[in-house]
């Protein structure tokens, strides 16, 4: 059966740019609630663990080192279908393949530097959300 959270992070890049409320908005306005919010920053340590799935990628430092640059606003949504609608809402990674009026359209300065991210399945949520949520943080 399918979850009805999911997990999202407002990236350094668009914390940086000042587009934290506006996102927000944005994904209450879409029908989501927050059952967990925090506005922290990630040392290249916790960076590194959390995407440890792609150590062997060739990305990966760079993308450690972009994820420890600055603030991030990490949430756990709820909504029915929470994966896909947030999927839908954020729009493709590569922001000029964005729809319009997606998040990553209206806020993403590129690929790599892309606003915001978004789980990609029932079970990467659970484990993200854990990552920096423990029950008692989730309303």
């Amino acid at each position: 059966m399918a979850s009805n959270r999911t997990f999202t992070m407002v990236k350094p890049d668009a914390v940086a740019a000042g587009h934290t409320g506006a996102i927000i908005d944005q994904i209450i306005k879409s029908g989501f609630k927050l059952v967990a919010m925090k506005y922290l920053f990630l040392s290249p340590e916790k960076a590194g663990q959390f995407y440890a799935v792609h150590s062997e990628r060739p990305f990966y430092k760079d993308l450690v080192a972009f994820m420890s640059s600055g603030p991030i606003v990490a949430a756990i949504l709820e909504k029915d279908n929470a994966i896909e609608d947030y999927r839908k809402l954020i729009g493709a990674t590569d922001p000029t393949k964005a729809e319009a009026g997606t998040i990553r359209n209206l806020f993403a300065k590129s690929i790599d530097a892309n606003a915001v991210h978004g789980s990609d399945s029932d079970e990467n949520a659970q484990i993200e959300g854990s990552f920096f949520f423990s029950a008692f943080e989730q309303f």
